[in-house]
């Protein structure tokens, strides 16, 4: 049984670019707050506690133990201010526990600095968010895990990589229209996606998303406010998919999403837009799934018959998603209920979604270990 949660509203949000650019956490963090303030028509000193996610790892030279009170230093105030870390699900489950939280006004952030740090450490620091006692010793990073996923569901299921390119182009069509994505402006041919580099049989290199820097913030109020915090769920797997009963199913969604509808009295019918973890292609296959917008099995039919695309019945990623927008880590679940205040308020220019009033956020940290499932309704 969850925690039970009370009434809460997103009053603003905010976030930096995703990209590259190559300055300090304290700078993407202060600009992400200033933006969620200003949405909000709030000033700093209206805040009562804060939440904020980011990891501690050799991918920058900050080394930040102790983020928390540099929050403090940036909004100056003396407040509670406490760090939930869930690596890549880090931003969703910092929101859930800001959730639960008895003060009125409350900020959640993300932010993490990854872009910049040679490969072999990137991928050792992100293998922490997996098992690697007995995994990264063999070699199993996190593409060649998730490619492991994607071969067991293609011998399954019947589904191909061209459904994956599919996933893919799509992607980076929506994320070419949003400014705050690394690929925007970037549109990707299907063409060069399916001549790409090999990664990880069957993965290409854009099946993989993209490692940036960033942040990203929301503040939350029990104060009403035009987009209501509908359900707010978080469920916890094993570490390595090799301990679960199945591959092709990730169990934390499943349960995370449950628990979402039934305190949101909804049913997936009736979300118009969603924000699903598409850290490899093949997960936002099974999140199809997993969250039940398809039946075991059949989530290649919504990226085949266009469901999925910004003009489908069921829009998700418009954003880009991890693909596109780029996934800097902690801040990619805050990134995702950023993108879908913005959508329920209609104010994404060419990559709107029509009559859009119900939304769902997934957010999973490491191969399916932490999962959070938001759902937002504009009033």
């Amino acid at each position: 049984m969850q925690s039970k949660m009370e009434s809460r509203y997103i009053r603003g949000v905010g976030m930096t670019k995703f990209g590259v650019e190559d300055r300090s956490t304290m700078s993407f963090s202060q600009e992400a707050i200033s933006k969620a303030l200003a949405d909000a028509d709030m000033k700093v000193g209206e805040l009562d506690a804060v939440v904020v996610s980011t990891v501690d790892s050799k991918m920058n030279d900050e080394r930040q133990r102790h983020y928390a009170a540099m929050v403090a230093s940036i909004i100056k105030r003396k407040i509670p201010i406490i760090r939930i870390e869930a690596v890549c699900g880090g931003g969703g489950a910092a929101f859930w526990g800001a959730c639960r939280m008895k003060f009125n006004n409350m900020l959640v952030l993300g932010v993490d600095k990854v872009a910049g740090a040679p490969t072999p450490i990137v991928t050792q620091e992100i293998m922490h968010a997996g098992d690697n006692f007995w995994e990264q010793e063999e070699g199993l990073i996190f593409p060649a895990i998730n490619a492991l996923v994607a071969q067991k569901y293609f011998s399954q299921y019947g589904a191909t990589h061209a459904d994956l390119e599919l996933i893919s182009f799509k992607n980076h069509a929506n994320g070419a229209k949003n400014p705050n994505a690394y690929f925007y402006k970037k549109p990707v041919t299907l063409e060069k996606i399916r001549e790409s580099q090999m990664i990880a049989t069957p993965f290409n290199l854009f099946d993989c998303s993209i490692s940036v820097n960033g942040a990203a913030a929301a503040i939350i109020s029990h104060d009403k406010a035009d987009i209501k915090v509908k359900a707010s769920a978080l469920h916890t797997d094993c570490l390595a998919p090799f301990e679960r009963d199945s591959l092709t199913e990730w169990s934390a969604t499943k349960y995370a999403a449950k628990e979402a509808f039934k305190q949101a009295a909804l049913t997936p019918k009736d979300i118009h837009v969603a924000e699903v973890h598409d850290a490899f292609t093949i997960v936002e296959l099974l999140a199809y799934e997993d969250l039940g917008f398809a039946k075991k099995g059949e989530g290649a039919k919504l990226i085949r018959e266009g469901i999925v695309n910004l003009d489908g019945k069921l829009p998700i990623n418009p954003s880009g998603g991890l693909k596109a927008r780029g996934h800097p880590i902690s801040p990619t679940g805050v990134a995702q209920l950023v993108e879908l205040a913005d959508q329920l308020r209609g104010r994404c220019g060419e990559r709107q979604v029509r009559r859009a009033n119900v939304g769902l956020a997934h957010n999973i940290g490491g191969a399916g270990g932490t999962v959070t499932v938001h759902i937002l309704e504009k009033r």
